[in-house]
């Protein structure tokens, strides 16, 4: 499972509006014999691009996927319908989909006679998942807003917040311009930029116009930014500071209470030579 979970990572930044799934492929005697993640809408889904490099060892076998097998045929056919054709024997999965149609594709897998385990390293799919899971239950985009806390070497650090931290977004609002996170990163059929970046003038209403042309997540770069978003802090999921490294007598200047804001916890510190970075996420999310 860990191994589909590395896998689904590679989709971020380009899956939406679905989600970044991967899958891996054992044969009967547990061999890993396929792997594939998802791209983005309108390709193969994760199971399609394992099943087509798993072959004829798929049958017999064991499918391990990050997210429920999708129940439904839109752009590509049925993921539950294409474990089923291979011939696999057991499905085993991290995190159950709460789009899925009618009775789901587990159940439909079950009921075709495959063994079916659900729950397996959930928490730690949901590294992945979590903000494609958010957007989709608050049918608004996962935001993040990352920021410099020392005003003195604020563009720097910031620019490289900017460069670490874009590819993981579909949408990035830096500088007052709006671009995608990876450029031409998504399939243009369905997923569209939302026009301006009007975060400061209705922050709810930006986001939901945001989600109707498929942004699952978005990142926000930039302390000036803190007069729109610090009074919206409901709709920001995860906030990502940069403390830098400086002389203990500055301390009190640069690590301020107001950095740690009521209803976030610290969920990860990292450092480099430069500055310590600072991962908050909201609680509840």
């Amino acid at each position: 499972m860990r191994h589909a979970i590395a896998l689904s990572a590679l989709g971020l930044g380009t899956t939406s509006p679905n989600p970044p799934v991967g899958c891996v492929i054992l044969d009967q005697h547990g061999a890993v014999v396929g792997a594939g993640f998802h791209r983005r809408k309108g390709e193969p889904h994760a199971e399609a691009h394992a099943l087509n490099a798993a072959g004829g060892a798929a049958r017999g076998g064991t499918a391990v996927v990050t997210l429920e097998p999708c129940n439904h045929v839109g752009v590509t056919p049925a993921c539950r319908q294409e474990l089923i054709n291979a011939g696999v024997s057991r499905v085993v999965i991290a995190v159950m989909d709460p789009t899925s149609r009618g009775e789901g594709g587990a159940s439909i897998l079950a009921a075709a006679g495959v063994e079916v385990e659900n729950g397996v390293l959930r928490d730690e799919a949901l590294t992945v998942l979590e903000p494609w899971l958010t957007a989709t239950q608050r049918r608004r985009p996962y935001l993040t807003w990352a920021f410099a806390a020392d005003s003195r070497h604020r563009t720097a650090a910031e620019k490289r917040l900017l460069r670490d931290l874009c590819a993981t977004a579909d949408l990035v609002i830096a500088d007052n311009t709006l671009h995608e996170g990876i450029p031409g990163g998504h399939a243009d059929a369905h997923f569209a930029l939302p026009g301006a970046a009007e975060i400061d003038g209705g922050l709810s209403r930006w986001q939901s116009a945001a989600h109707e042309v498929g942004v699952r997540s978005m990142l926000v770069v930039g302390h000036e930014h803190a007069a729109a978003l610090r009074p919206h802090l409901h709709a920001v999921d995860e906030i990502v500071i940069a403390v830098p490294r400086t002389d203990p007598s500055r301390a009190l200047d640069v690590v301020q209470p107001d950095l740690m804001p009521i209803g976030f916890r610290l969920v990860e510190v990292a450092a480099d030579a430069e500055s310590v970075r600072l991962q908050l996420r909201r609680l509840g999310a």
